[in-house]
């Protein structure tokens, strides 16, 4: 699904980011996995809350290392150092409180 008035962006290789609604309290954000794309290890002063739609990935979350599939959610909290690698294609749907202003 395409939403014309929040484009795709392509933040790394095999990554499809595209904004799906916000305000400026939350946002929720499509993030487009090809097999074998990473999402870099990161913080932010967002709390995430990340939905696994489709696929498998493998999340670093702090010390943790959790592989997730369709159907499982997990919570990052602000501040928390994290990332991800697509371990088959699939999607993830981020919601983030406040809005990430950078996204836009």
């Amino acid at each position: 699904m395409t939403r014309p008035e929040y484009p795709v962006a392509h933040p790394s290789d095999g990554v499809a980011r595209q904004v799906l609604a916000e305000d400026p309290d939350l946002m929720v954000v499509s993030f487009r996995f090809q097999a074998g794309a990473v999402g870099a290890l990161h913080d932010h002063s967002h709390t995430q809350s990340t939905y696994v739609a489709s696929g498998r990935f493998r999340f670093f979350r702090g010390d943790e290392v959790l592989e997730l599939g369709p159907g499982d959610s997990i919570v990052i909290g602000s501040g928390l150092r994290h990332g991800c690698e697509c371990i088959e294609t699939g999607e993830l749907i981020d919601c983030f409180t406040p809005r990430r202003d950078d996204f836009l």
